[in-house]
């Protein structure tokens, strides 16, 4: 079956040389019992292309299981996958059997490989390896046949350098690698695409027809699609349902573009369906630019009350957001004040002659040196995020940019209640 057949049969459009090139990776790779290690962004269509390696080998006729790792609780993985005994964990009222037995001389794909747990990755690997398993509450070994395709959207080689993930299982799963192209780097198929959707869409709808006009196309194809093809579908369905123009133009299409509008912080983030975790330095930054802000909005209440005649209504209107800023400032910020004369606001008494509030410098007391330790930050602030959103982790987690898996092993971690 040549290149044109399996986009054909699967449904597959656009004639880049990168996706020319990884379906005929996936056509070769097929008839062997390989470990392929799918990578991407997420939206790319890595599963598609797990779907083409189970249907061109052998396996075909045996079945096909596709696991998201990263949706599987961390507690529940292993009985997912290896299965459990009758009573070896609490609510386990009867045995269950794995995937890897339920898909015995078959395929599974496991999808969002990197966000296995470092003991479930310790049990896959002796799969790989053996082709043998352990129910969880059992000491029976079993085994099974079954071929392994894995994916993930994130950077598995950073992760094994960082310790996150094993090094062995990295290039046992290694085998043959499948990189899937972003569709940014696939200009020339874009508008293939949205026509295509348009068109499926326009009919499922009973609409008429959508086209763009050449600015419209140039947008289309220059934009980052950080969604991919999954993004690209999601807007030609909006376009098909909700839009009257028949030929849109730059701007009309430019409405239902997403406008990425976060700032350029000197803070790594790592990719998107994923970037689930935050580092050290990461919590360092956030709470580094948050002081700042707070400080530069300080300073500007300081100089509007002077430039304003020292107006004591002016620290009225704002008193509390100064009460905020004295009640949450950090020690670095204090100990940088400590070594210059600081401003001191006071009210005024019955006895004050002066109109408004008076101003004196004094000399800061001095301020204990506090920990500048980043665990003890990174601590405090998951305490912060729980005590604002009253402890509800989920809501935390979002607050801080982790997911809520990361927050569940840092507070573990750092013995938080």
């Amino acid at each position: 079956m040549d290149i044109q057949d399996i986009k054909n049969r699967f449904g597959i459009i656009g004639n880049s040389p990168l996706l020319n090139r990884a379906i005929d990776v996936a056509r070769q790779v097929a008839p062997t019992d390989i470990s392929v290690l799918i990578t991407g962004e997420s939206g790319s269509g890595k599963e598609v292309f797990s779907h083409i390696i189970h249907q061109l080998s052998a396996r075909k006729h045996g079945p096909f299981i596709a696991v998201n790792c990263g949706a599987i609780p961390e507690g529940t993985i292993d009985s997912e996958l290896f299965g459990h005994e009758k009573g070896s964990f609490t609510g386990a009222h009867e045995a269950r059997k794995g995937y890897f037995e339920v898909v015995n001389s078959g395929t599974i794909f496991l999808d969002e490989v990197g966000e296995l747990p470092m003991g479930t990755q310790a049990r896959l690997l002796r799969v790989l390896e053996t082709g043998e398993y352990i129910r969880v509450g059992s000491s029976k070994v079993q085994k099974t046949n079954v071929r392994v395709i894995a994916a993930t959207n994130v950077d598995i080689y950073e992760a094994v350098q960082k310790g996150k993930f094993r090094e062995d299982l990295y290039y046992r799963l290694n085998t043959v690698p499948l990189r899937i192209p972003a569709l940014r780097d696939r200009k020339e198929d874009i508008h293939l695409l949205f026509r295509k959707f348009v068109a499926d869409f326009t009919d499922k709808y009973r609409s008429p027809n959508v086209q763009l006009t050449e600015d419209a196309q140039q947008l289309l194809a220059n934009y980052p699609w950080p969604g991919n093809v999954r993004q690209l579908k999601n807007i030609a369905e909006q376009i098909a349902v909700l839009e009257k123009e028949r030929l849109l133009n730059a701007q009309i299409l430019q409405q239902y573009l997403p406008y990425d509008n976060r700032s350029n912080l000197p803070v790594h983030v790592g990719p998107a369906k994923g970037a689930d975790d935050f580092s050290e330095r990461d919590l360092l930054y956030k709470v580094l630019f948050d002081m700042k802000k707070d400080m530069v909005e300080l300073k500007k209440l300081v100089v509007e009350i002077i430039q304003n005649g020292v107006n004591s209504r002016i620290v009225e209107d704002n008193s509390p957001y100064i009460n905020k800023l004295y009640r949450e400032i950090d020690s670095p910020a204090a100990e940088q004040l400590a070594a210059a004369p600081t401003l001191t606001i006071h009210r005024p008494t019955p006895d004050d002659t002066s109109d408004g509030f008076r101003y004196h410098t004094q000399e800061a007391e001095e301020v204990e040196e506090e920990s500048l330790s980043l665990v003890d930050r990174e601590s405090d602030l998951i305490k912060k995020a729980l005590k604002k959103h009253k402890g509800k982790r989920k809501s935390a987690a979002q607050e801080l940019g982790i997911s809520e898996r990361t927050l569940y092993r840092k507070i573990k971690d750092l013995n938080l209640n």
